[in-house]
């Protein structure tokens, strides 16, 4: 089992949501944990994911405040607009707010990896974990709808395994991740998934966590559910 060094720096990005929240909480509490980071609006005021120039600075920022990182989180994401719904079908397409969601669930997360992955320790195991979504699987949708956000968390999954290509060249021991954290009861998905069985905010970053812990450099590159079990592109 490759597990995490003792005495790891880990980020969260999106540590103000519900998810991201939960695992910030989660990692605090973690005795291995040496340093853990919250980037967010409150923690970073200019912190925008879709302003590649405020990426740059809390980069930079980090750089000052943490050696290196052995565990970077990103957690951020919607499901949709505010006050619209997603998709039932193609005739409910509205391009604007299709790249918007391309925006926050692809383009955004594709600038953190550009400018944070610099900073992920290179000489032990070190884990890039982008929470994405069942959903964003095309071998697994079977239902429709929903377009943006599955299309969206679909180009997140390839810029994901691209990402663990390049980062296995220089950091042989990383582990480069999609993970689907499961229905979580949240804010943003609390409208959307009342029929469903839900997972709290601390139950799944406790199995999420303990995903991430498990993984080997031979699990990079992979998409992976709240158990550890592959999901299929």
């Amino acid at each position: 089992m490759q597990t995490l060094r003792y005495s790891y720096n880990a980020v969260v990005v999106g540590s103000n949501g519900g998810i991201g929240g939960a695992l910030f909480n989660a990692l605090k509490i973690d005795a291995r944990c040496n340093v853990v980071q919250g980037v967010d609006r409150i923690t970073f005021p200019q912190f925008e994911l879709a302003n590649e120039n405020s990426i740059v600075n809390v980069a930079e920022d980090l750089r000052a405040r943490v050696e290196c990182i052995d565990l970077l989180i990103v957690a951020t994401g919607i499901l949709s607009l505010s006050g619209s719904r997603p998709e039932k079908s193609l005739s409910a397409l509205d391009g604007e707010s299709m790249a918007q969601i391309f925006r926050v669930n692809a383009i955004g997360p594709a600038l953190l990896l550009k400018h944070f992955s610099p900073l992920i320790r290179k000489q032990s195991k070190a884990v890039v974990a982008v929470l994405s979504a069942r959903v964003g699987s095309i071998s697994d949708n079977r239902l429709g709808g929903w377009i943006s956000y599955r299309a969206s968390k679909a180009a997140l999954n390839q810029i994901v395994k691209t990402a663990s290509i390049e980062l296995a060249r220089s950091r042989p021991e990383s582990v480069c991740v999609a993970l689907h954290p499961g229905t979580v009861d949240t804010r943003l998905s609390r409208p959307f998934t009342s029929h469903r069985i839900k997972l709290e905010p601390a139950a799944a970053a406790t199995t999420l966590l303990n995903v991430i812990d498990h993984m080997t450099a031979a699990q990079t590159g992979t998409f992976l559910d709240y158990e550890g079990h592959s999901v299929g592109w």
